[in-house]
């Protein structure tokens, strides 16, 4: 599956390489250089050759470059593996992150990639759970979650790489619950060590899912999307931007972005990653 995704998106899969080199030298050039002095071996420092001519009792004084990193930062994608993404937007999307997770990378900047769908079309066993009990009036969500960790935060890059594949896998694309994935996105950024950590969401869509829709009120998984994305922005350190895909996903996220095609996606990521750096 990873080598029908790559033979598929040749094309995009040179241009995201070239927007993933131009990411990484501007990223290395924001790194400023500094030295630590006063060190017993390393580079001559020789401003300090004058206390030796005017005492011989001083020492040779050595000094060391040491390069300041960004501020310790990991970054969480999180991707709608939703049925409407089927096609050129789940292939885009996997090269775009895949190519964004090896270049943070090598700049030492930790990167999750997530995915999120449903176990089931309409319902799963949580339905029929609440079909033989009764049928319980608002009985919330009634769909199986499958939540997808294509690359871990710790995991080498050339190592998830053919996980990505599986985004092209028959039948895993199904409805979108995007209120709990948030909440089991940040569950997993709120364990980790680091001290900046940036969720990137990219979505084509409201949340759906038929089986709890038709049970609940209407906009039962929306009410409880901007409940999420609120209680994210307004009480965690978590930096929240989401990418709608032919959607505008303004209307639940406060920093949001919308593509019209899915050919920008690519080009609009590496945009907004460099500018979280800058």
């Amino acid at each position: 599956m990873r080598k029908q995704l790559d033979e598929k998106n040749d094309i995009y899969q040179k241009q995201i390489s070239r927007l993933a080199n131009k990411l990484y030298r501007k990223l290395q050039s924001k790194q400023n250089r500094s030295w630590n002095f006063d060190l017993d071996e390393g580079i001559l420092d020789t401003s300090k050759l004058t206390r030796i001519i005017t005492n011989s009792n001083n020492s040779l004084s050595y000094k060391k470059e040491k390069e300041i990193k960004f501020e310790d930062t990991t970054v969480t994608l999180l991707i709608d593996n939703s049925g409407s993404m089927r096609g050129k937007p789940i292939m885009v999307a996997a090269l775009t992150t895949d190519m964004i997770a090896a270049t943070l990378e090598k700049c030492k900047i930790k990167v999750e990639i997530l995915g999120f769908t449903t176990k089931a079309w309409k319902g799963g066993k949580t339905r029929e759970h609440w079909l033989k009990n009764g049928k319980e009036k608002n009985p919330g969500r009634l769909n199986d979650l499958r939540h997808i960790i294509y690359k871990s935060a710790d995991q080498n890059s050339k190592k998830s790489k053919i996980n990505l594949g599986l985004m092209l896998k028959e039948g895993l694309l199904k409805e979108n619950i995007d209120g709990e994935a948030l909440l089991w996105a940040t569950s997993r950024m709120s364990k980790r060590p680091e001290s900046r950590k940036i969720l990137i969401v990219i979505s084509d869509g409201a949340p759906v899912d038929d089986s709890t829709l038709s049970v609940n009120n209407s906009n039962y998984l929306e009410k409880h999307l901007k409940s999420t994305i609120l209680s994210i922005e307004e009480r965690s350190n978590i930096e929240l931007l989401a990418i709608g895909i032919g959607h505008n996903v303004g209307q639940y996220y406060s920093k949001a972005i919308t593509i019209h095609d899915v050919e920008e996606l690519g080009g609009i990521m590496f945009e907004k990653i460099e500018s979280l750096f800058s």
